[in-house]
Protein backbone atom coordinates (compact mmCIF):
# COMPACT_ATOMS: atom_id res chain seq x y z
CA UNK A 1 0.00 0.00 0.00
CA UNK A 2 1.11 3.85 -0.72
CA UNK A 3 2.81 5.41 2.16
CA UNK A 4 0.29 8.55 1.54
CA UNK A 5 -2.22 6.36 1.89
CA UNK A 6 -1.09 4.70 5.07
CA UNK A 7 -0.64 8.29 6.87
CA UNK A 8 -4.00 9.28 6.26
CA UNK A 9 -5.61 6.19 7.18
CA UNK A 10 -3.55 6.47 10.53
CA UNK A 11 -4.26 10.38 10.92
CA UNK A 12 -7.97 9.34 10.09
CA UNK A 13 -7.98 6.13 12.75
CA UNK A 14 -6.66 8.13 15.38
CA UNK A 15 -9.12 10.83 14.75
CA UNK A 16 -11.83 8.89 14.44
CA UNK A 17 -10.60 6.22 17.78
CA UNK A 18 -10.37 9.93 20.14
CA UNK A 19 -13.93 11.19 19.01
CA UNK A 20 -15.28 8.14 19.59
CA UNK A 21 -14.12 8.34 23.19
CA UNK A 22 -15.09 12.05 23.35
CA UNK A 23 -18.80 10.88 22.81
CA UNK A 24 -18.90 8.42 25.11
CA UNK A 25 -17.83 10.48 27.76
CA UNK A 26 -19.62 13.47 27.24
CA UNK A 27 -22.26 13.81 30.08
CA UNK A 28 -25.95 13.18 29.31
CA UNK A 29 -27.84 15.57 28.06
CA UNK A 30 -30.22 17.52 30.91
CA UNK A 31 -32.58 20.52 30.35
CA UNK A 32 -33.84 22.16 33.96
CA UNK A 33 -37.15 24.05 33.68
CA UNK A 34 -38.19 25.33 37.17
CA UNK A 35 -38.72 22.29 38.95
CA UNK A 36 -38.93 19.82 35.92
CA UNK A 37 -35.60 17.69 35.38
CA UNK A 38 -35.58 16.70 31.37
CA UNK A 39 -32.74 13.84 31.52
CA UNK A 40 -32.13 12.55 28.31
CA UNK A 41 -30.81 8.73 28.41
CA UNK A 42 -27.10 8.62 26.87
CA UNK A 43 -27.11 6.42 23.76
CA UNK A 44 -23.79 4.89 22.86
CA UNK A 45 -24.19 3.19 19.75
CA UNK A 46 -22.82 5.87 17.84
CA UNK A 47 -19.62 6.13 19.81
CA UNK A 48 -18.97 2.47 19.65
CA UNK A 49 -19.35 2.51 15.87
CA UNK A 50 -17.24 5.55 15.73
CA UNK A 51 -14.30 3.99 17.44
CA UNK A 52 -14.76 0.51 15.93
CA UNK A 53 -14.46 2.33 12.32
CA UNK A 54 -11.19 4.21 14.57
CA UNK A 55 -10.07 0.75 15.59
CA UNK A 56 -10.35 -0.63 11.57
CA UNK A 57 -8.60 2.42 10.39
CA UNK A 58 -5.46 2.18 12.01
CA UNK A 59 -5.28 -1.78 11.50
CA UNK A 60 -5.74 -1.07 7.85
CA UNK A 61 -2.77 2.12 7.95
CA UNK A 62 -0.43 -0.85 10.14
CA UNK A 63 -0.58 -3.64 7.51
CA UNK A 64 2.64 -4.47 5.71
CA UNK A 65 2.50 -4.61 2.09
CA UNK A 66 4.32 -6.86 -0.45
CA UNK A 67 7.86 -5.44 -0.45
Amino acid sequence: MNKTIKTVLLIVGVILLAYGVYAMVVPETQVSIGDLDLIEAQDNTNAYITIGLGIAAIALSLIKGKS
